[in-house]
């Protein structure tokens, strides 16, 4: 299934509600089943972006209505890049190779 990676930052009604921040990850990772999509991981990172998360879904309108959900709700804003394993990258350089 295609991965996506999802940098987040905190919008200012996020930063306020910071101690909610776990139950809301996994708001979000229920949010995600329901239409089709799985979090594999969340985490909560130092620098330019506040969280990243590391998402399945069977396609990118999938993904993209899932992580759209997640910015609706007010908390994030979304930086979303298909993300390629080894072997689809395997496939991809086949392909390009001829």
């Amino acid at each position: 299934m295609p991965t996506y990676v999802a940098l987040l930052n905190w919008t200012d009604q996020g930063v306020r509600n910071y101690k909610d921040s776990a139950k809301r990850a996994e708001a979000f990772a229920a949010a995600a089943q329901k239409l089709g999509a799985k979090l594999l991981n969340i985490y909560w990172t130092v620098g330019p972006y506040d969280l990243v998360a590391v998402v399945e879904a069977p396609d990118d309108e999938t993904a993209t209505a899932t992580l759209l959900q997640l910015g609706g709700v007010g908390n994030v804003r979304t930086t979303t890049l298909r993300a390629f394993g080894q072997e689809e990258m395997d496939r991809i350089i086949a392909k390009a190779a001829g």
